[in-house]
C-alpha cells in the first residue's frame, strides 16, 4: 500500500511540474534558460502548425480499366477524405465524449485535464485520464503517419514520453487553435487517425466496418469507431467482439454523461441501454479494400499489367512511393475482355500449375501516335505462391532469359529489304546447309543447316512463312550483322537489345555487368542473331508486331491513357516519343512479306483449326534447343506474341505433349511455335477481334516486291 502511494505521489509530483513547465512554455516560447525550447524551435512549431491546417494526407490511388472500372488501389493508408458536412455529430459526439469531454471549452491544452490527472495520479497511480486533448492527438498522429509515414520510428518519436516532445505537442496545439475553428480540428482529426484494420480516417473506417458513410453512422456504430482509437489492434471487433463491445458501451456511457441523448436523465440511460444492447453490427466480412497489384481485379488475372504499369510509370516519373500516397487516379489502357481472353487461350494451351511450363501473352494495339498495351496475360497467376502456379514478376512484360527462335528473321528480312538486296517477290538462295564466310564458329565457318526440306530457292515472302535457316544467314550476311541488330532494335527490341546483358540480366547503371545483348552479338560477330536465341521480351515482341502494322512508326508500349493527381490535374509524364523506326514504305512491304504465314507457312495448321480467315502477319519461332518458342502476328486493329519457355530452376526441352511438359535433355520430340504460342495466339485473338470487321493488309511500293 504504501509503495503504491509513494509511487502516485512521485507521478503526482511530476504531473504538476509538467503542468507547471507546460505553461511556461506555451506562454513564454523561448524559455532558453532551462534549455527547454529556443527560437528555431518555436520556428518549428509555427511551421508545423501551419501545415498541420492544410495538411495533404496521404490518400488512395484508383487504378482504372480502358472503361473506366477500378482494377487495383495503391495506398500507405486507406483513407476516403470527408468533409466536416459529410460525418454526422453523432460521430462527432462519440469522438469527443471518449477521448476530450471538455474539448469546446479549452484552447488546445486542457489546463483542468492535467490537473485531474495529476490528481487521479495521486489516488491509483493512473496517469492518462484527460491528459490529451483532440487538438494535441491531432498533432499526435499527424506527425506520425503524415510527416513520419506511419513508421515505427516515427510513431514513437511522436508518442515518446519526454517533457520536451509535450512542450512542442501543447504549444502546436494551443497555435492551432488560434488557427483553425473547433469544427475544423475535429474534421482534421477524425481523418487522420488510425481505426485499426488499415484503416484511417472515419471514411475508410465507416466503410471497412460497416460498409457505409461516416453521415450515415447510427450510435452504436459511431461508438465502436471512437472507442477504437484507443487501442484498434487490442480492441479489433473482427478478433475480440466481446473487448470491442465493452468498449462501445464505455463510449456510450459517456455520450450519456455528456448529455448526447438530452438533458432528461431517464430518457437519455433507457436510449443508452437500448444502444448498448445491440450486436456489434460489423459486416461478416470487412471491407477491406485490395492493396497492390496481388489483389488486383477478379483474382490475380491483371496483376502483369499492375506491375508493367508500376515499373513504366517509375521510368516516366511518377515513382512508386508518389503512389501509395498521392491519391492519383490513372487510366490505363488494359482491356479486361483482351486479358481474359488472353489469360484462358495461355491456361488452355499449358496449365498454370504445369511444372516449368511458363506460356505469356501480350497484346498491343497498333497507332502512328500511340501504342497501347491493351492485354499482358501468363498461364500463371500474379502471386507470391510458386507452387499455385504463380509468379511475382511480370512475365509478360520483362525480358525473359529465353529467345524467339526463328522470328528475328523478321529483322534480317527488314534489313535486306531496307538496303536494297531483295524484294518480297524476289528468290533468295536456300541451300540445305551453309557454311558461312562471314560468321565463325571458334575458329571454324559458322555453318547451318534447314530443319525441313525445301527447294533451292524461293521467294522472300515463301521464306517468312516456312523459315528456312541458310536463306537468311545469307540475308543477314548480305544486310550486314550489325544493320540487322540495330532493326530489332529500331523495331522494338530496344530493352532487349540495350537493356539486358547476353544472359538476359538488367544491365546495372554504372556498366559493371555490361556490354548489352546487342552489343556482344556485335562485338562477336554472332552470324547465330537472326535465329533468336538471346533473351527477348514478349511484350516488345507485340509492339514489334504493333510498329510494322503503324507503317514503321515505333511507339514504346505503354499502358497508360492518362494520370490525374488528386486535385483533378493531368500529370504530364515523360514518356519516350514516338520515332518512324524505318520508313512506310519498308514496313508495308514487311507487313505483307508476312502475309503468308497463315495459309501456307508454319502458323497454317493452328490458324485453320481457329477458324482464323483475317488477313494479318505472323511469324513463328523454335530455339535451337526446343526451351522456347514464340507466334508474333497482328492485324491493323491488334498485335500481340506469344511465348512459351521453361520458366523452372533448371531450363529443359519443353515436348510436344498435351499439355506440353518438360522432358530434359531429348529435343527429338522438341515442341515448335506453331504447336502452342501460335493456337494461344489464335486463340485469344479470335475473342479479342470479336465482331470488329477484317481489314486488309497494306499496299505495297512497287520497289520492295
Amino acid at each position: 500500500m504504501f509503495a503504491a502511494r509513494a509511487t502516485g505521489l512521485v507521478k503526482l509530483v511530476g504531473l504538476c511540474l509538467m503542468a507547471g513547465v507546460l505553461v511556461a512554455a506555451v506562454m513564454f516560447p523561448a524559455v532558453g534558460g532551462l534549455g527547454l525550447a529556443s527560437n528555431r524551435a518555436a520556428d518549428t512549431v509555427d511551421q508545423t502548425s501551419g501545415e498541420l491546417t492544410k495538411a495533404e494526407l496521404p490518400l488512395v490511388t484508383t487504378v482504372l480499366d480502358m472503361n473506366g472500372q477500378p482494377f487495383a488501389y495503391l495506398y500507405d493508408q486507406y483513407r476516403i477524405p470527408v468533409p466536416s458536412e459529410g460525418i454526422n455529430d453523432t460521430m462527432k459526439a462519440a469522438i469527443i465524449a471518449i477521448e476530450d469531454k471538455r474539448f469546446f471549452e479549452h484552447k488546445g491544452v486542457d489546463w483542468q485535464g492535467i490537473a485531474r490527472a495529476a490528481a487521479k495520479a495521486g489516488v491509483d497511480g493512473e496517469t492518462s485520464q484527460g491528459a490529451s486533448t483532440l487538438t494535441q492527438q491531432y498533432v499526435k498522429n499527424y506527425l506520425a503517419f503524415v510527416v513520419g509515414k506511419g513508421s515505427d520510428e516515427a510513431y514513437e518519436k511522436a508518442t515518446e514520453a519526454t517533457i520536451g516532445r509535450k512542450i512542442s505537442e501543447a504549444r502546436i496545439a494551443t497555435q492551432l487553435e488560434q488557427k483553425m475553428t473547433k469544427d475544423e480540428i475535429l474534421t482534421a482529426y477524425l481523418n487522420v487517425v488510425p481505426f485499426g484494420n488499415g484503416a484511417f480516417g472515419v471514411g475508410a473506417a465507416a466503410r471497412t466496418y460497416f460498409d457505409t458513410t461516416p453521415d450515415k453512422l447510427t450510435v452504436p456504430q459511431a461508438a465502436m469507431l471512437a472507442g477504437l482509437v484507443n487501442e484498434p489492434s487490442r480492441l479489433n471487433p473482427g478478433s475480440d467482439v466481446d473487448a470491442a463491445i465493452k468498449r462501445r458501451n464505455t463510449v456510450i456511457d459517456r455520450m450519456r454523461e455528456n448529455g448526447a441523448f438530452g438533458p432528461d436523465a431517464k430518457i437519455a440511460e433507457a436510449e443508452a441501454n437500448e444502444y448498448k444492447a445491440a450486436d456489434i453490427g460489423v459486416v461478416p466480412d470487412l471491407k477491406l479494400l485490395p492493396h497492390g497489384c496481388v489483389g488486383a481485379g477478379d483474382g490475380p488475372i491483371y496483376g502483369f499489367f499492375c506491375r508493367y504499369m508500376l515499373d513504366y510509370l517509375e521510368k516516366s516519373g511518377l515513382p512508386i512511393d508518389e503512389l501509395l500516397r498521392g491519391g492519383y487516379t490513372i487510366t490505363t489502357t488494359m482491356d479486361p475482355v483482351a486479358t481474359r481472353a488472353a489469360k484462358t487461350a495461355a491456361e488452355e494451351q499449358v496449365p498454370k500449375t504445369q511444372p516449368g511450363v511458363a506460356n505469356a501473352m501480350a497484346v498491343v494495339q497498333p497507332g502512328p501516335d500511340k501504342h497501347r498495351v491493351r492485354a499482358l496475360a501468363a498461364n500463371r497467376d500474379f502471386g507470391n505462391n510458386a507452387d499455385a502456379g504463380q509468379s511475382a514478376y511480370s512475365i509478360p512484360a520483362e525480358v525473359t532469359k529465353f529467345g524467339a527462335g526463328s522470328i528475328y528473321k523478321v529483322f534480317t528480312a527488314a534489313s535486306a529489304l531496307e538496303r536494297g538486296v531483295t524484294g518480297i517477290d524476289k528468290q533468295i538462295d536456300v541451300p540445305k546447309e551453309y557454311a558461312s564466310r562471314v560468321y565463325k564458329d571458334g575458329n571454324k565457318p559458322y555453318t547451318v543447316k534447314n530443319a525441313g526440306i525445301y527447294p533451292d530457292k524461293m521467294t522472300l515472302t515463301e521464306a517468312l512463312a516456312k523459315s528456312p535457316n541458310t536463306g537468311f544467314v545469307i540475308l543477314e550476311e548480305k544486310a550486314g550483322l550489325n544493320n540487322v541488330v540495330d532493326m530489332a532494335y529500331r523495331l522494338g527490341l530496344r530493352e532487349s537489345m540495350q537493356g539486358v546483358d547476353r544472359e538476359g540480366n538488367p544491365l546495372k547503371a554504372d556498366g559493371s555487368n555490361g556490354p548489352s545483348q546487342g552489343d556482344v552479338y556485335k562485338r562477336d560477330n554472332s552470324g547465330s542473331f537472326t535465329l533468336g536465341a538471346g533473351p527477348t521480351s514478349v511484350l516488345e515482341l507485340a509492339n514489334v508486331s504493333a510498329t510494322i502494322m503503324s507503317g514503321g512508326k515505333w511507339c514504346p508500349p505503354t499502358p497508360v491513357e492518362k494520370v490525374v493527381d488528386r486535385n483533378g490535374q493531368p500529370v504530364q509524364l515523360k514518356e519516350a516519343p514516338c520515332d518512324q523506326a524505318v520508313a512506310p514504305e519498308v514496313a508495308n512491304a514487311l507487313a505483307v512479306g508476312m502475309g503468308a504465314d497463315t495459309t501456307i507457312g508454319t502458323a497454317a495448321q493452328a490458324a485453320r483449326n481457329a477458324g482464323w480467315t483475317r488477313p494479318m502477319i505472323g511469324k513463328t519461332g523454335t530455339t535451337e534447343n526446343h526451351w522456347s518458342v514464340a507466334f508474333m502476328g497482328a492485324t491493323p486493329q491488334f498485335g500481340g506474341a506469344v511465348m512459351t519457355f521453361t520458366d523452372g530452376v533448371s531450363p529443359q526441352v519443353i515436348c510436344n505433349s498435351t499439355p506440353p511438359r518438360l522432358c530434359g535433355t531429348n529435343d527429338a520430340n522438341g515442341v515448335f511455335g506453331g504447336q502452342v504460342a501460335a493456337p494461344t495466339w489464335f486463340k485469344a485473338m479470335q475473342v479479342i477481334h470479336g465482331a470488329l470487321p477484317p481489314a486488309g493488309l497494306p499496299a505495297v511500293d512497287p520497289r520492295y516486291r
